[in-house]
């Protein structure tokens, strides 16, 4: 029997408001943000204001989704932002963007598949005595996320449901109780004021701390992707949109705040600094403060639950991306056979696309030699944070214009909230770009990794590469005609 469903889409009515959360938040690996990129942010950013920056990122973002899903009442494609830049600046633009979407993906794969692999490594070793090489857990993270993302997505949505509660629990423990231990040291202006938050001006200290920010982010939207498997998509997508930046902000407030508070306002930049060995080893940070104000039972079960967030990271961004693939088959703009499902309803070319390029990537890395966290996670999770920040970029310019084209909807969700978010997201591009040293840990020279726009000719190629996939997009949209009505109808749909 062929396990091709007769109409080749994705499963109905599959997901709920809790399903498509757990996979975004899933996606956005707070935890593995709150041990890597806060202290981070600390030391090399804006020091105690460092919550706010996530604050006001969130914040941001929650403008940017006024718009984005205003769009979903009109459009529910897997494709999502594809179909919305479409609907919105034309189908070329619409096939750059997904084009764009996919190296952001992908690469975000490739880097948590090289964190996964080098912490799990280490752990498995000290902890067990377990020797493997760091390919070889991914290896075996590579066939079972592959295996889960070819069965009904309820399952994923189970699997990461079960992982990231454990996840958030474990972070707001850690939060409240630094945060109860230290309640007299709490000063909200030294990490909320506006004064305090833009300290070092956007070239200095907050923009470094933005722009980690931002990159914490990446995952949240990722909500529309699963609209076509939605129970009432035309609620279930808002809603579990708002929860879920609600969510990712709160915790990495909450967090990041208990982290100043439990370090000291005034002194935070070099504890940090000393617990981080110099940003070394950043997750140190929060472990030893959950130590001394929690338990180590609970830095126990967060070293673990790193490793689970890894993989719950794994599996939605696996899922995500062949939706991607998948929505482009289906359209014509990729090989059709692209565009079909199993009879579980998953999107079978999709998934296997999707997961050979990961594991073509990574052992093009073990060939060379590359560590799979230096190399393989800090320079693939830079460009995500590129392609992922430009095409939210493009997604606030469509909805501006398609809805000045097709009027009736309200003037603050159609035109109002997108036109802020597209002005804040192009300054946030801006920021990401000028610090890809930072993120990626390309810089010509050590001295110079706080010089903005100072890049390798590697850098150079890595942070450019989303745009690179942009205009391939739009030059494959102009010369392919042949499936022009049928994509149009895709986008429309």
């Amino acid at each position: 029997m062929s396990d091709q469903t007769t109409d080749n889409s994705l499963r109905k009515s599959r997901l709920g408001v809790l399903g498509i959360v757990f996979f975004v938040v899933a996606a956005s690996a707070p935890l593995v943000g709150m041990t890597g990129a806060v202290p981070v942010a600390i030391l090399a950013g804006n020091g105690a204001a460092a919550p706010g920056a996530y604050l006001l990122v969130g914040l941001v973002l929650v403008l940017f989704s006024v718009g984005f899903t205003a769009m979903t009442s009109k459009v529910t494609n897997a494709g999502a932002f594809f179909a919305y830049v479409g609907r919105g600046l034309g189908r070329n633009m619409g096939i750059g963007s997904a084009l764009a979407m996919i190296v952001g993906y992908v690469a975000i794969q490739l880097a948590i598949y090289g964190f996964f692999g080098g912490l799990l490594a280490g752990q498995m070793e000290a902890n067990f005595g377990i020797v493997l090489p760091w390919w070889a857990w991914v290896l075996i993270a590579w066939v079972i996320v592959t295996a889960l993302s070819l069965l009904s997505v309820d399952v994923g949505a189970k699997v990461l449901g079960a992982l990231m509660l454990l996840e958030v629990i474990s972070l707001f423990i850690a939060g409240f109780g630094i945060l109860l231990n230290n309640s007299g040291n709490m000063d909200l202006a030294a990490s909320f004021s506006p004064m305090n938050i833009f300290a070092g001006g956007f070239e200095g200290g907050a923009g470094i701390a933005i722009a980690f920010a931002l990159a914490s982010y990446i995952g949240f939207e990722a909500t529309a992707i699963y609209g076509e498997e939605a129970k009432d998509p035309k609620r279930a997508v808002p809603r579990a949109t708002y929860w879920a930046v609600g969510l990712i902000t709160v915790l990495f407030a909450v967090v990041s705040f208990a982290m100043v508070t439990g370090l000291g306002a005034t002194t935070v930049v070099e504890q940090v600094a000393t617990l981080s060995e110099g940003g070394a080893n950043p997750a140190a940070v929060l472990f030893a403060l959950t130590e001394s104000n929690v338990g180590h039972w609970l830095v126990v079960v967060m070293e673990w639950l790193v490793v689970s967030s890894l993989f719950a990271g794994l599996l939605a961004f696996q899922n995500a991306n062949s939706r991607y693939v998948y929505a482009l088959g289906r359209a014509g703009v990729l090989p059709k056979s692209l565009g079909n499902t199993n009879k579980f309803g998953a999107p079978t070319g999709g998934v296997i696309v999707t997961s050979v390029l990961a594991l073509v990537v990574v052992i093009l890395f073990v060939v060379q030699n590359l560590d799979p966290i230096l190399n393989l996670f800090f320079w693939s999770s830079a460009i995500t944070a590129i392609a992922v920040m430009l095409v939210e970029l493009l997604v606030s310019v469509a909805v501006i214009r398609y809805f000045m084209q097709n009027p009736g909807t309200h003037w603050f969700k159609s035109i109002v909230a997108p036109a802020i978010s597209t002005l804040a997201l192009g300054f946030g591009l801006y920021l990401l770009m000028s610090r890809f040293n930072l993120l990626s840990g390309l810089a010509p020279s050590l001295e110079e990794s706080g010089v903005a726009w100072s890049l390798t000719t590697l850098g150079w190629v890595l942070v450019l590469l989303p745009f690179i996939a942009l205009v391939i997009g739009l030059i494959w949209g102009a010369i392919n005609k042949k499936d022009e009505g049928k994509l149009s109808a895709d986008i429309l749909s």
